[in-house]
């Protein structure tokens, strides 16, 4: 049997700016809501009112962010944003 680490090295690191609460894992998702706050979809692209999530797998998580308020740089490798309550740097190792 594969473990999730072996399936997707880490490649991610997400960090959050006020207490550098540093997470790690092999994949991401961008999450789209509904007005009820259950999920629309997914996406690979940030976007302003989605949610990042870190190793998404099987209904759980390594870490969910609230939405995005505000995409403040975004490069190949690296995207920084403001969320409804904390700012993130996303580092992407490619």
């Amino acid at each position: 049997m594969t473990s999730e680490t072996q399936l997707y090295p880490k490649k991610y690191k997400l960090v959050r700016e006020r207490d550098s609460l540093t997470k790690e894992g092999g994949r991401i998702l961008w999450i789209d809501w509904d007005t009820d706050g259950t999920f629309h979809s997914s996406h690979n692209e940030p976007k302003l009112d989605r949610s990042l999530i870190l190793d998404p797998h099987h209904m759980n998580y390594t870490w969910m962010t609230t939405v995005v308020t505000e995409i403040v740089e975004q490069r190949e490798d690296y995207i920084k944003f403001r969320t409804t309550n904390s700012v993130y740097e996303l580092f992407i190792e490619k």
